[in-house]
């Protein structure tokens, strides 16, 4: 039986991106939703509710990352180099935060500083993941016959790009929100309800700014879309977010769920992974390069596929049993030293 291994890899490294997204976006939230937050108490139970959680998050973007170096070497020396500046700034953004979450709990007069460099850190985090997203969806400058890029250093900021990046900064505030829904009580669960609803206006609509702007960015986009039955593709897309965003506000404030709004806030970001990946498939640099051209070897392919397959479920089973462990609303009393 031959299997497409090129695809496969495919799903794999998508799979971790999108599980990078979902776990540490609401963690990335909380930190942009800091700056609205004034009182220590209030910030500290913030902070705690992702404590046990939060680094560990982090393992799917670096899974990502390399499984796009060892499964994907033409793209990954493509990606890079077009796209060094924002990726960059969002590893030092990232490390910021680190640093800061953890400087915090121990400094006295100056934690307004780590406070600050914590808010800092995930916005900027969160709006160059935007900026890189729409950068690759806009088109990188392949110079076919070199297999390298070709492009020049600010090619990856446009207006687009730069609305993406503001789109992400939203979408993961809206998780942010919902996740102290569900994990908090009393004034700060209220103030977080009340902005989740606003914050939930704001990334449907963005959502919908960016699939119709995406298609007029190249040709392919557009027939993918909205020509012959890809049309149902569309519509079918648009009712998912369409029904998500129903439930989503529904659950906020007509049955108050604690829990079923972050389930939807996480549903539309996965149904919009699926049309951004319906939108570039085979292509992993649009319209350029297909993944069949950018793969590796297929023994390469199929020596580092075992040992996804060995690591992907443990991965995925300590990154549950410590979600279990730690589920349950905060404790205001107890925190994390």
């Amino acid at each position: 039986m031959s299997f497409d291994l090129t695809t496969i890899w495919a799903f794999v490294i998508a799979f971790a991106v999108l599980t990078y997204v979902v776990l540490d976006g609401f963690d990335l939230g909380l930190g942009i939703l800091f700056a609205t937050e004034r009182r220590r108490r209030d910030r500290d139970v913030m902070m705690n509710s992702v404590a046990p959680v939060w680094d560990g998050n982090e393992t799917w973007l670096v899974l990502g990352g390399g499984g796009l170096f060892a499964a994907f070497p033409l793209a990954y020396s493509i990606i890079l180099p077009a796209l060094y500046a924002p990726l960059v700034a969002m590893l030092l953004a990232l490390i910021l935060r680190g640093v800061s979450f953890e400087f915090r709990w121990k400094a006295q007069g100056g934690r307004w500083i780590w406070d600050a460099a914590f808010i800092a850190g995930s916005t900027i985090a969160s709006f160059m993941q935007g900026v890189a997203l729409g950068a690759l969806l806009q088109g990188i400058t392949v110079d076919k016959a070199a297999r390298a890029y070709a492009g020049g250093w600010w090619d990856w900021f446009t207006p687009f790009s730069a609305f993406v990046g503001l789109a992400v900064v939203v979408g993961y505030a809206l998780l942010g929100a919902t996740w102290l829904v569900s994990k908090t009580t009393g004034d700060l669960q209220e103030r977080m309800r009340r902005r989740a609803w606003f914050l939930g206006l704001a990334t449907v609509g963005f959502i919908a700014a960016v699939s119709l702007w995406s298609p007029f960015l190249q040709d392919g986009y557009f027939y993918r879309w909205f020509e012959g039955t890809h049309i149902l593709w569309a519509a079918g897309v648009a009712a998912l977010v369409a029904g998500l965003n129903w439930a989503l506000f529904h659950a906020l404030h007509v049955h108050r769920h604690d829990h079923w709004p972050f389930r939807a806030a996480l549903g539309l970001f996965v149904v919009s992974f699926i049309g951004l990946g319906l939108t570039m498939y085979p292509y992993i640099i649009p319209t350029e390069i297909t993944i069949y051209e950018a793969a590796a070897p297929r023994a390469s392919q199929v020596f580092m596929l075992v040992g996804a397959g060995v690591l992907i479920p443990v991965i995925l089973a300590y990154t549950a049993y410590a979600y279990y462990v730690f589920r349950g609303k905060i404790d205001e009393d107890t925190g994390y030293h």
